[in-house]
């Protein structure tokens, strides 16, 4: 959003009183001084003040990033663990919703929103957005294995309890023991069952991206707003 629109929209002032405080050196964008009306600013990330005093524009919907540590349940409601939710520190918590559940013991990239429609589109197979898990095996799996494991995968394998066979996905080995596997679906513990078809076992799990949206820096338990243009790429 274009500055003089945002201190528009922040305050009582109009498009052209805004560029008078602009102008008078009166408005710090991320605590330096600005004076160009069109300078894009992030609504959600940037820190935007007037004489010393912030300002804001109601967003609407809420879109978070959470670094999910184990030990946490992706529910709404405590059972055995407590929930996801508890790691984030925003009001009404109660509204918001899960895009991709990840099992209790399962680390890594976890999005909410209170915008249904949004958190539809993430999670839709019509839409085929990318998530990236990374894995370890308990058992070894040696160059023929994989090989097999890697054809079949991209063919698409027909699980246990389906009617119809996963997604062709993308598996890369990192070793005999590690690899990352790229899905556009989310079947109920698809990455597990899929490796219990080649007769291993996942005994760690971590999802890495959810389409462009990577952890980057995040630590474990800490989460933070989506940009713009990253709500906008679902």
């Amino acid at each position: 959003m274009r500055l003089d629109k945002f201190i528009s929209k922040a305050t009582e002032l109009s498009r052209k009183e805004s560029k008078k405080i602009l102008h008078a050196s009166e408005v710090t964008v991320n605590d330096e001084v600005v004076k160009d009306p069109g300078l894009h600013v992030d609504i959600i990330n940037d820190e935007v003040m007037w004489a010393g005093e912030p300002l804001s524009v109601a967003t609407g919907n809420r879109y978070i990033l959470l670094h999910k540590p184990e030990g946490f349940e992706c529910t709404l409601k405590a059972k055995e663990h407590p929930i996801v939710t508890e790691l984030i520190a925003v009001p009404e918590l109660e509204s918001l919703r899960i895009a991709g559940r990840l099992d209790v013991d399962t680390t890594g990239a976890l999005l909410l929103s209170d915008d249904g429609k949004w958190l539809h589109r993430v999670t839709s197979p019509r839409h085929a957005h990318a998530k990236v898990y990374e894995l370890t095996l308990a058992d070894p799996m040696d160059e023929s294995a994989q090989a097999h494991a890697i054809k079949k995968v991209s063919e698409g394998i027909l699980l246990d309890g389906d009617y119809e066979p996963t997604k062709p996905a993308t598996l890369e080995f990192i070793d005999d023991t590690h690899a990352r596997l790229t899905l556009v679906q989310g079947k109920y513990h698809q990455v597990k069952r899929m490796m219990g078809y080649f007769g291993n076992k996942v005994v760690e799990l971590h999802r890495a991206s959810i389409g462009h949206i990577t952890l980057g820096g995040l630590d474990k338990g800490d989460s933070r707003f989506l940009t713009e243009e990253e709500v906008a790429q679902f």
